[in-house]
C-alpha cells in the first residue's frame, strides 16, 4: 500500500506550468506473457485456414504477480459534484454545446460486437441486446456530464483520442490533402469535431447501434448548420452495421472508396469473441486502406487486465467506479475470453480479452505493420512534453484542479483517492493549484493502450 501510494505521488499529477507524472511501469515479464507467446507460435499456423477456438488455444495458466491488489467492491458514488469550469474552457469538442452523450468512457463509441454463448441464435440475441442498451443511453448535455463522477476520466480519454487522431492526420497530410476517414464504431459522433478540425474531406461513420448512428448523423447536420456559409465541410455517410459480421465495403455508396485512416476507439476488443469476428472487423478496418494509410485505435491492455486479476483474491477487481469480473482465473483462450466490465454511468457489458501479439500477426494478412503501441500512461508521458498538447490537456479539463477552489468539491469524497496529490502538495515543490486525477479514475483509464498500424 505504501509503495502504491508513493508511486501515485508522481502519477497523473502535473503543475500548471510544468506537468509532471511519475511511472507505473511494469516489472519483469509474467508467466502470462511467456506462455501466451509460446502458445501463439503454434496457434498462428491455424490462422487464415481455420478458426482458433477457445478450446484449442488458451492464453496461459497464470500465477499472480502479487502487485497492485485492487478493491473488490463496486460502490458507485452518486453524489453531485460542483465542477470548476470558468477558468479552463473545454475544447469545443465532444464535451461542448452538443446534447448527445458519448456512449462509453467519454469517447463517443458504442459497442460493436455480439457476445457470449456457443449457440449462434443466442449470440445474435445478445448482439441485439447490446445495441439496444446503447441506443437507450440517456442523452445529456455538458452541464449534467460535468456533475459526473468520471468527468475527468472521460475528458482524459478524450484528450488521448484528440492527440492520437491529430498526429496521424498530420502524418497522412504530408502525402495527401484530401483525407478520407472510416470511423469504425462511431457511436453518437463523439469524434466528429476532431475530424472537422482535422480538415478531412470525407467521413464514413458506422456502428452496430442504429439509434446512435441516427444521432451521429443529426449531430453532423447540426454542426454543419452552425457553421458559416463559407466553411469547407467534409461530406459524410452513415451506416448501421455489425462490423464483426458484415463486409462494410458492400455498403459504401462508392464501392471503390479507399481510406487514409480508420479510427476504432474503445471498440475493437468486442470483436474477439471468435476468430471469424475478429478477422472480419480487421478486414473492414484495413482492407480498404490506401498504402501508407493508418489503422489507429484504443483497446484494453490484456497484460494489465490479467495482472490485476491474478493479484486479486477473487475472479474480479475494481474500485468504486469500475469493476472487471472474469469467469475464472488461469484459463485465457485467445478468442472468446469473456469478462464483464462495468464503468459507472456508461458501460455494463461483457468484453473480450485481446492478446496483442495475436492481433499484430492477424493484421499481416491485410498488409498491416504495427508502427506504434503505448499504454495510456506512456502516451501521456510522451505527448505532454509538447506545449500544444499540454495546453489542450488544460483546455479539455482532462485533469482535476487540486486543491479544489473554495465552494467547489473534488469529484471523489474518498480521502484515499487524493493521497498522492496531498503528498505532492506537502513536499513544497508544487505550485498550487495543480492538476491531478483521482486514484479510482486513474485505475480505470490505465487499463487501456493505444495502437497504430500502417498499410504497406
Amino acid at each position: 500500500t505504501y509503495l502504491l501510494t508513493y508511486l501515485l505521488t508522481y502519477l497523473l499529477t502535473y503543475m500548471m506550468e510544468r506537468p509532471f507524472l511519475g511511472s507505473l511501469k511494469e516489472g519483469p515479464e509474467t508467466r502470462f506473457e511467456r506462455l501466451a507467446g509460446n502458445q501463439l507460435d503454434t496457434s498462428l499456423q491455424l490462422l487464415g485456414i481455420t478458426a482458433v477456438t477457445s478450446s484449442s488455444a488458451n492464453m496461459a495458466e497464470v500465477e499472480g504477480s502479487g502487485k497492485r491488489k485492487r478493491k473488490l467492491e463496486e460502490e458507485p458514488d452518486s453524489r453531485s459534484i460542483k465542477c470548476r469550469r470558468r477558468d479552463s474552457p473545454i475544447e469545443n469538442d465532444d464535451k461542448t454545446a452538443n446534447k448527445y452523450d458519448e456512449g462509453q468512457t467519454g469517447d463517443g463509441s458504442t459497442l460493436h460486437h455480439e457476445i457470449e454463448s456457443e449457440e449462434v441464435p443466442k449470440k445474435k440475441r445478445h448482439a441485439e441486446d447490446v445495441a439496444a442498451h446503447y441506443n437507450k443511453l440517456e442523452e445529456v448535455g455538458l452541464e449534467q456530464r460535468s456533475m459526473s463522477r468520471i468527468f475527468y476520466l472521460r475528458n482524459f480519454n478524450n484528450w488521448i483520442k484528440s492527440v492520437l487522431i491529430g498526429e496521424f492526420l498530420d502524418k497522412v497530410r504530408q502525402r495527401e490533402q484530401n483525407i478520407t476517414v472510416l470511423d469504425l464504431g462511431c457511436g453518437k459522433g463523439g469524434d466528429l469535431l476532431k475530424w472537422r478540425k482535422g480538415r478531412i474531406s470525407k467521413l464514413v461513420c458506422t456502428d452496430i447501434a442504429g439509434v446512435s448512428v441516427q444521432q451521429c448523423e443529426q449531430r453532423f447536420q447540426d454542426m454543419r448548420n452552425r457553421g458559416r456559409q463559407d466553411d469547407i465541410f467534409f461530406s459524410a455517410e452513415f451506416i448501421t452495421a455489425d462490423s464483426t459480421k458484415e463486409l462494410l465495403s458492400e455498403r459504401y455508396k462508392d464501392n471503390n472508396m479507399y481510406f487514409d485512416i480508420c479510427s476504432c476507439q474503445f471498440v475493437y476488443h468486442y470483436s474477439f469473441e471468435t476468430y471469424e469476428q475478429a478477422d472480419m472487423m480487421l478486414k473492414n478496418a484495413c482492407e480498404q486502406l490506401s498504402p501508407g494509410g493508418y489503422f489507429i485505435g484504443t483497446t484494453p491492455d490484456s497484460y494489465e487486465l490479467i495482472k490485476r486479476l491474478e493479484s486479486s483474491e477473487t475472479n474480479s477487481f475494481g474500485n468504486e467506479i469500475y469493476n472487471v469480473k472474469f469467469q475464472k482465473k488461469g484459463d485465457y483462450p485467445l478468442f472468446g475470453c469473456k469478462y464483464d466490465f462495468h464503468l459507472e454511468e456508461v458501460v455494463d457489458v461483457p468484453e473480450f480479452l485481446v492478446y496483442f501479439p495475436l492481433l499484430e500477426d492477424m493484421a499481416k494478412k491485410y498488409k498491416m505493420k504495427l508502427v506504434y503501441k503505448k499504454t495510456f500512461w506512456e502516451f501521456y508521458e510522451e505527448k505532454v512534453k509538447n506545449m500544444e498538447h499540454k495546453m489542450l490537456l488544460q483546455q479539455m479539463m482532462a485533469l482535476e484542479k487540486y486543491p479544489a477552489d473554495e465552494g467547489f468539491r473534488l469529484v471523489s469524497h474518498v480521502k484515499e483517492d487524493y493521497e498522492h496529490a496531498e503528498m505532492f502538495k506537502k513536499d513544497g515543490k508544487a505550485k498550487l493549484p495543480f492538476g491531478t486525477m483521482s486514484k479510482a479514475e486513474w485505475e480505470a483509464t490505465s487499463l487501456y493502450l493505444i495502437f497504430a498500424f500502417e498499410k504497406l
